[in-house]
């Protein structure tokens, strides 16, 4: 995990860098005028380690204050990035167009004060843009025929959630609107697919009595996805089944004899120690084939030995990016990264955009997304 520090801090510090080298070549400040910027850009870049070190500290106002602060920086100046870079690479293709052709194109260039002001009006425009379009909740439905559903089962209603981060940001609000959204969905189960609470979720007991309201005729179950390990295992479950749940860890349960629910822990656990239950290939190989069998798994990495022993896989982990470019970063790998997949031998997966947001409270060109899987008998 120090590796993994020491390289976010650094590349998040040359972010900064590249910004304040923006800024400065635009406005052309001195040292002096430019400390204030600096300083702010400092707390900025180590905002999530503030952030942690004052809740560790139980000082949850301060530490949520900061952690609003920082994670909509954050996404500003990720969104300022993606522009600015845009119009850099544009620039260096300009120079050596005109080297190559002997030609001036300094008429079709940006001066260094554009190159500033484009990217800073984009990626302001772009988080308040992104911030409500994170509250828009979008109801993604997918209808699953199969022969395994006999008719008198009928339908059966699976409601997905995923990677809600319940933690300083996504908090009551964000969670009785999602709530709400799940009660009209009227399911016959609710399935969260990993990542239900975020890496702090210090004093967050009474937050679990809100998903306490939803409670379908077969179950609610739930898996752990990479941010339960890093808010602490035992803390995570603790609230997971307060809330309801049961936590399938390698674990199968079979829903009225219709269909099987089987579910996994993250890999994230190899590294923790906590890796639990028994492993996928062989849970799924020991299951009856003739039930229509669901595969909670966070995230939407799929096991070609598995192939043919699940019919529907339900993850999620990747926010489809959650904003741009990381929807390019996410896109390259996981080259399913949203949506629904056919997969060989007859089973498919489902990968869900997410239902709340981790960092930045906002989303750009990635809506949140309570999903509606309604399976039926085929004919």
């Amino acid at each position: 995990m120090s590796l993994f520090f020491i390289t976010f801090f650094t590349l998040y510090g040359l972010l900064h860098l590249y910004a304040f080298l923006k800024a400065k070549a635009a406005l052309s400040f001195s040292i002096w005028q430019g400390a204030p910027l600096v300083i702010f850009m400092a707390a900025m870049t180590f905002a999530p380690a503030i952030v942690r070190y004052l809740e560790q500290h139980e000082l949850e106002v301060p530490a949520r204050i900061m952690s609003y602060t920082g994670y909509i920086w954050m996404g500003i100046l990720v969104l300022f990035f993606a522009m600015a870079l845009c119009i850099d690479i544009y620039r260096l293709l300009l120079n050596i167009s005109g080297l190559m052709f002997d030609k001036d194109l300094s008429s079709l260039t940006l001066s260094f004060k554009m190159s500033f002001f484009i990217p800073l009006i984009f990626a302001l425009a772009s988080a308040v843009y992104g911030y409500f379009e994170a509250k828009n909740i979008r109801v993604e439905q997918v209808t699953v025929k199969t022969s395994k559903l006999s008719k008198e089962a009928g339908r059966i209603r699976i409601v997905q959630i995923s990677d809600l981060h319940v933690g300083l940001i996504v908090r009551e609000e964000r969670l009785k609107r999602i709530i709400s959204q799940v009660l009209a969905l009227d399911p016959d189960i609710l399935v969260s697919s990993g990542d239900l609470v975020d890496g702090q979720i210090d004093r967050i007991e009474g937050i679990a009595d809100i998903l306490k309201d939803v409670r379908p005729r077969y179950g609610k179950f739930a898996i752990t996805g990479n941010h339960e390990y890093y808010a602490g295992i035992q803390q995570s479950l603790a609230f997971t089944k307060k809330a309801g749940f049961k936590v399938l860890r390698g674990q199968a349960v079979s829903i009225k004899g219709i269909i099987t629910i089987a579910g996994v822990d993250d890999r994230t656990g190899m590294r923790f120690g906590s890796f639990s239950g028994t492993p996928e290939t062989e849970l799924l190989s020991g299951l009856d084939q003739d039930k229509f069998i669901i595969l909670l798994k966070h995230k939407p990495i799929v096991d070609r030995n598995s192939l043919g022993t699940f019919d529907l896989q339900l993850s999620g982990h990747t926010h489809k990016g959650q904003l741009f470019p990381f929807n390019l970063v996410t896109k390259l790998y996981f080259p399913r990264h949203a949506g629904y997949v056919r997969l060989p031998r007859d089973s498919a997966l489902y990968i869900s955009r997410g239902t709340g947001t981790w960092g930045p409270p906002m989303r750009v060109l990635s809506p949140p997304e309570v999903t509606v899987i309604d399976l039926v008998p085929e004919g």
